[in-house]
């Protein structure tokens, strides 16, 4: 399994703490669960929204992806989509 580190443009607020960065892990297939890969190849924002949850760290909850910078979001959905491209492997 994969993982990234996001580093937020906009850091977020929760409280008295400020989330400045966001580890996101490939995501199994049970996490999928009601997601159309298709939207998520495309990167609509919905079922972005809807996956990050349940693959970042912090966990993030549906109030703080709301709240995230379009800069943040298009950034953790190119690495989203990377999640499903297959490496190549080079001799």
């Amino acid at each position: 399994m994969s993982n990234v580190i996001i580093t937020l443009s906009k850091p977020l607020s929760r409280g008295e703490t400020t989330i400045e960065a966001v580890e996101l892990r490939e995501p199994v297939s049970g996490e999928l669960r009601g997601l159309h890969l298709a939207d998520i190849f495309m990167m609509k924002a919905d079922a972005i929204m809807t996956l990050l949850p349940r693959i970042s760290t912090p966990a993030l909850t549906a109030a703080d992806v709301a709240a995230l910078s379009p800069k943040d979001l298009g950034s953790m959905a190119l690495e989203i989509v990377g999640f499903f491209t297959p490496s190549t492997a080079t001799p």
